[in-house]
């Protein structure tokens, strides 16, 4: 097996799927991000969540709410309540984390920042965000970056 699951991955604050990446002026860590399970063999569905760390990037909390279907998405409502969970973290400071792979159940359904070992021989670990992997993390897992 190719090299080993990572304790601690950097993400870097971007445009994109790491928009909301920072820290909390207490010190600790945040990502909010706009997970979603995949309309392959069902209706898909579509979530908010929140995911805390402390300042050394250790999982805390997972604050998670569903929307429910993606045809039934209000995106109004679901822009309101990011705003709202955005100002629920008081002061915020974008940029870096670094932050321990975890996993959360809610919703029947597996969150989180996710290792994945090595499926074949030349394959090396990765860390997906889940559900929906929409965004996975490979060595060197300082580097910042991820593919979609």
């Amino acid at each position: 097996m190719a090299g080993k699951p990572p304790n601690l991955i950097a993400i870097d604050h971007d445009d994109y799927h790491a928009k909301y990446v920072g820290r909390l002026s207490d010190g600790r860590q945040f990502f909010l991000t706009t997970p979603f399970e995949p309309a392959i063999d069902g209706p898909g569905r579509e979530f908010l969540a929140v995911f805390l760390f402390d300042a050394k990037g250790a999982f805390l909390e997972a604050r998670i709410d569903d929307f429910g279907t993606r045809a039934s998405l209000d995106e109004t409502r679901a822009n309101a309540l990011l705003e709202q969970r955005l100002r629920e973290l008081g002061e915020v400071t974008y940029g870096r984390i670094r932050v321990a792979p975890f996993s959360v159940e809610r919703f029947s359904s597996t969150f989180g920042l996710i290792a994945r070992p090595p499926e074949e021989e030349g394959d090396e670990w990765a860390v997906e965000l889940q559900p929906g992997n929409y965004m996975a993390f490979f060595a060197p897992w300082n580097s910042g970056t991820y593919d979609t």
